[in-house]
């Protein structure tokens, strides 16, 4: 009589652990599918942009063909590069929290995962 009254409430228990874990991961799914959209654009701003790299050229180019009093020698022999590109401290924290996130909500389906399969053999 023990046995199956506790087997019943075992069986409560469990679908109650599947319940939950079914919602943990559906909401884990649509988060972590909306922070990969965010960070597909956030991290853009880790990388220098080729525009900017473009106007920078093009603007040392503009500036040789302005200046005449410049010979052909000394153009060839100073190469310009462009400034060093450093991403702003802001963005890396930004991008930093995003993927923190991301690991955070990946491990939890993980877990609610394991949890199924756990609760699936008890």
């Amino acid at each position: 009589m023990y046995n199956k009254m506790t087997e019943g409430e075992d069986e409560k228990m469990t679908n109650r652990w599947q319940k939950d874990a079914d919602g943990i991961l559906i909401f884990t799914g649509l988060f972590s599918a909306a922070l990969a959209a965010l960070l597909t654009v956030s991290v853009q701003d880790l990388k220098p942009s080729s525009q900017d790299t473009s106007a920078f050229y093009l603007a040392n180019i503009y500036q040789l063909l302005a200046d005449q009093n410049i010979s052909h020698a000394s153009i060839l022999a100073t190469p310009v590069q462009p400034p060093v590109f450093s991403p702003p401290k802001s963005a890396v924290l930004v991008n930093s929290l995003w993927f923190l996130s991301l690991v955070i909500s990946l491990t939890s389906a993980l877990l609610a995962t394991m949890l199924q399969q756990w609760a699936r053999r008890y």
